[in-house]
């Protein structure tokens, strides 16, 4: 099940350049990528970043957990 809302990601709330408290909208581009094209059928899967091996990890409850 697919609860999330790729819009929500797409922009960031930063503060604007008077003291205010006014937020504007920044947007942001981000590349999505749905979890059955990562994982294709497993439950998980090595990145590597900087030299380092990271473990993504599907949970019985359908999270997602990643550990170094």
């Amino acid at each position: 099940m697919n609860t999330h809302n790729p819009n929500e990601f797409r922009y960031r709330v930063r503060r604007s350049d008077d003291t205010s408290t006014r937020f504007d909208r920044v947007s942001l581009a981000v590349r999505t990528l749905s979890s059955n094209t990562l994982f294709q059928g497993e439950h998980e899967i090595g990145i590597e970043h900087h030299g380092a091996l990271y473990r993504l990890k599907v949970t019985r409850q359908g999270k997602l957990i990643l550990n170094k």
